[in-house]
């Protein structure tokens, strides 16, 4: 008799470091504990795309590749984890048949519904720029009007990696609380960033991150069902 068990949808996550395959494996084993998780990781991509300011034509060819591997290894969804080489992301998951999701597209869409006035808090001008464009093209695909207010904590990434994170730490909280006074909703444009949160304290209005966001969405995705936004208006998400 043929077996009637399950097949477990298996999600393949690309990421372009090591900062966050732990902080992602956990909120999968939180919200999607049936899933079953593969990790691509090629700390070179993101080293290469600040070496040169942005995605080269060989990241790109890298990203394709990896996500023709997780196809051909049995991949049922890909999670690109860097929002460094989304634009790279949306190119390579043209070359899948299997469903691509970004960390960020679940953020996006959220900020979207809270408000206008979108501000975008970022230490590298390589993950601000896509970042924005990503709110922008997302604000035209749901019909809605937005202002995207860019917030580039300059120098903050150099004191991170001259070890200095308190003082990289002060300087992204500082900008989150500014941008907060003037905007919907503030979106902080690198995943790591959900680590300081827990030091920001009230806002005026909510402060959203992406890993959560995102993993739920995968998850609400492979069972089929519309994820649900985050409900929060004046915590961080």
């Amino acid at each position: 008799m043929p077996s009637s068990k399950k097949s477990v949808p298996v999600v393949f996550l690309v990421h372009t470091s090591f900062v966050s395959v732990q902080h992602l494996t956990e909120l999968f084993q939180e919200l999607g504990p049936d899933l079953e998780l593969r990790h691509i990781v090629d700390d070179s991509l993101l080293k290469e795309v600040l070496a040169n300011g942005g995605v080269t034509p060989a990241v790109r060819r890298r990203m394709r590749g990896y996500y023709q591997a997780a196809e051909l290894a049995g991949a049922s969804l890909i999670f690109n984890q860097c929002s460094s080489v989304g634009e790279a992301a949306d190119a390579a998951a043209r070359a899948v048949r299997v469903p691509v999701v970004k960390v960020d597209t679940a953020m996006a869409e959220e900020a979207c519904r809270i408000g206008s006035r979108i501000g975008v808090v970022a230490t590298l001008e390589t993950t601000l720029g896509p970042t924005c464009r990503l709110i922008e093209a997302t604000a035209k695909r749901m019909r809605k009007r937005v202002v995207v207010t860019r917030g580039l904590v300059k120098g903050a990434f150099e004191k991170l990696v001259g070890g200095d994170r308190a003082r990289h730490n002060a300087m992204v909280l500082e900008a989150i609380r500014a941008l907060a006074q003037k905007v919907d909703v503030v979106v902080c444009a690198q995943g790591s960033m959900v680590a300081i949160l827990p030091e920001l304290g009230p806002t005026p209005v909510p402060v959203l991150t992406s890993p959560r966001l995102g993993v739920a969405s995968v998850v609400a995705r492979l069972k089929g069902r519309t994820a649900q936004p985050g409900r929060s208006r004046r915590k961080a998400v």
